[in-house]
Parts: structure tokens; C-alpha cells; sequence
């Protein structure tokens, strides 16, 4: 009912820990839904589906095993979904099926840089606090992207490979308060020398 529209009961809290606490009303009617999820296995029936249409026009099976995931998701249909495992009560209420590309090395150095809030911000943004500057090479922040990348983490892994660089840093920064600038490049990004090697006093 709540894809459908409806009036839903909504405790501001959660539910569990405060059952006493009063509800609020939230009309779903002009709420737009976006369901979204790895669903991983779903390219082999993709693959199987697409394999059984083909042959006999020029492409055969052993052609169609060799189809990367990201050849295969584009062509993802309700039918899919369905054979997945969703209920056909919940698929028929999502009217649009799409596939999202995995991000490449550039998307995953836009992520850490364009946004508002974005990563790099927001350690620039906490060496202030400390009347520290920090700033990132080009090459520190393709480095990053590359190893979220071969990890397979996507974005979500970019934030764990920061802060294990700077896990120590941030802990003795305090100590260390208006003691200049720092540069983190590639080498850091690797673990072989520290974002401290690279201090230089303010002008």
C-alpha cells in the first residue's frame, strides 16, 4: 500500500525503543520510490534468457557465457526480477526496470571530490579545525579510486580507504595543532611513508 499511496504511521523515533511516542502521519501518494539492489545471480538469468533467444541468429551459447555483467544488466526485463525471486505483487508496482553501470576510476575520483560533502572535503575541512592545511595530490586521489576499485567496493569503499590512512594521523593531529601544511600524495596513499614526512611550516 505505501507504493501504492497511502497514509502511513511513521514513529520519528523507531518503533522499538520507544513505544510510547506519538506517530506522524506521512501521505505516500506523491513520494517518488526508488528500490534499488545488488541482486546478485541475477545475470545468469539474464544470461540464460538472452542465450535461449539468440541461437540460431549468428551467436552461439559459448558466445553468450563470455558476456561480462556489465554487457548483461542493460538487458534486464521484469521477467528477471521475477524469476529472482520478488513477488509479483511488489514488481508489478515498480512500473520501471533499470541497471545501474558499475563506476569507473573517474566517477570514483568525482565522488571524492565534487560533491559538497565530499571525502576530501571533509578531512581538509577537519585539518582546519586543527589550523592544519591539508591538501591531496592528483595522484593520491586516482591512487584511492584505483584500489576502491580493484577491491570492487564501488564508493561505499572509498571513506575505509581514507580512514585507514589517516587513522594514526587524526589521533596525534590534536598535538600537532597549527603546525603547517601537509601534502598527501601517492606514497602515503600506500602505506610507505607517513602524512607527518611531509609537513611544512605555514608562511
Amino acid at each position: 500500500k505505501m507504493l501504492e499511496g497511502t497514509v502511513a504511521n511513521v514513529p520519528p523515533q523507531g518503533g522499538r525503543k520507544h513505544p510510547e511516542q506519538q506517530y506522524i502521519q506521512i501521505d505516500t501518494t506523491n513520494i517518488l520510490f526508488i528500490c534499488g539492489g545488488t541482486f546478485v545471480g541475477v545475470d545468469d538469468i539474464i544470461r540464460k534468457r538472452m542465450g535461449t533467444q539468440t541461437l540460431g541468429f549468428g551467436q552461439s551459447a559459448g558466445q553468450r557465457e563470455d558476456s561480462t555483467l556489465t554487457e548483461l544488466l542493460p538487458n534486464v526485463q521484469t521477467d528477471d526480477i521475477l524469476e529472482f525471486g520478488l513477488i509479483p505483487e511488489l514488481v508489478g508496482r515498480l512500473p520501471i526496470c533499470t541497471a545501474l553501470t558499475p563506476l569507473d576510476e573517474d566517477g570514483l575520483v568525482r565522488v571524492l571530490t565534487e560533491p559538497k560533502n565530499a571525502l576530501v572535503r571533509q578531512y581538509e575541512s577537519l585539518f582546519e579545525m586543527e589550523e592544519c592545511e591539508l591538501s591531496f595530490t592528483d595522484q593520491a586521489i586516482r591512487r584511492i579510486a584505483q584500489k576502491a576499485l580493484n577491491r570492487g567496493t564501488g564508493a561505499r569503499g572509498l571513506r575505509s580507504i581514507i580512514e585507514n590512512v589517516m587513522l594514526d594521523v587524526m589521533y596525534e593531529l590534536p598535538d600537532r595543532k597549527g603546525s603547517g601544511e601537509y601534502v598527501m600524495d601517492e606514497e602515503i596513499v600506500d602505506g610507505n611513508k607517513s602524512l607527518f614526512d611531509t609537513h611544512r611550516k605555514s608562511a
